[in-house]
């Protein structure tokens, strides 16, 4: 990690979660619908004291470009767009997407695909190193409805879970088809309610987000990440 020592948070809509390398502790606070960024540093940087970190990395429940979310979280509050991560932590900030900093955790070899099964349905390619973060979740599916209509949370309230489990085989049938991956991880809070995995697939863990949040500053994955907005290169 080029001697770092990096902060990875976990920006969810319920919580936010917080992990360095050198402590296996987990800490959290609650998130919800009206979580500013600025509450979100003042509630890290308070929960964070004692830990020891120069750089950090965030996953947000966004699209990221630019090292800048593209719009604001549909479960969060307002004012990430514009908000200066940089300048308000007083460290260098990667900024992504929370399934994209978990499918870099997930990563093992060849082409990756990573699908989030939690109030939503996030979704990333990774391929030797390379991120590709994906909107698969709002495209169209069957009957009017999108696939995250159909195996996000309010798929599995409205269907049941036996009907929903049938729906998201056949999701992952349709995106292994269409993307060809050599794998597929099956993340986020829903995957336990999955009795057996559809094929080529393996079970993820949402602490994989905080191992793609320390790899990010790894060399091996150091232009993962576009430039930030002022010129200066990932890993710096």
């Amino acid at each position: 990690m080029f001697g770092h020592k990096v902060l990875a948070i976990d920006v969810g809509g319920t919580h936010v979660k917080c992990r360095v390398a050198s402590d296996p502790e987990k800490r959290e606070f609650p998130s919800g619908p009206t979580l500013t960024p600025h509450e979100m540093v003042a509630g890290v940087l308070k929960l964070t004291q004692g830990w020891s970190f120069d750089r950090v990395s965030i996953g947000i429940p966004a699209p990221v470009v630019g090292n800048r979310p593209a719009r604001e979280p549909a479960n969060l509050g307002s004012g990430w767009m514009s908000f200066d991560f940089d300048k308000d932590l007083a460290r260098p900030v990667k900024l992504l997407n929370d399934a994209a900093m978990q499918a870099v955790g997930s990563y093992r070899a060849g082409k990756m695909l990573f699908l989030g099964l939690g109030t939503g349905l996030g979704s990333c390619l990774v391929a030797g190193n390379v991120i590709i973060p994906l909107e698969l979740a709002h495209l169209p599916y069957r009957k009017g409805r999108t696939f995250e209509d159909y195996v996000g949370l309010r798929g599995m309230e409205r269907l049941g879970k036996k009907a929903w489990r049938r729906h998201v085989e056949r999701v992952v049938a349709a995106f292994q088809a269409a993307l060809i991956p050599d794998e597929v991880v099956l993340g986020g809070g829903n995957v336990a309610h999955l009795k057996d995995l559809p094929g080529r697939c393996r079970r993820g863990d949402n602490a994989n987000a905080f191992l793609g949040g320390f790899r990010l500053w790894e060399r091996e994955w150091a232009n993962a990440v576009p430039v930030y907005e002022d010129g200066t290169p990932p890993g710096r």
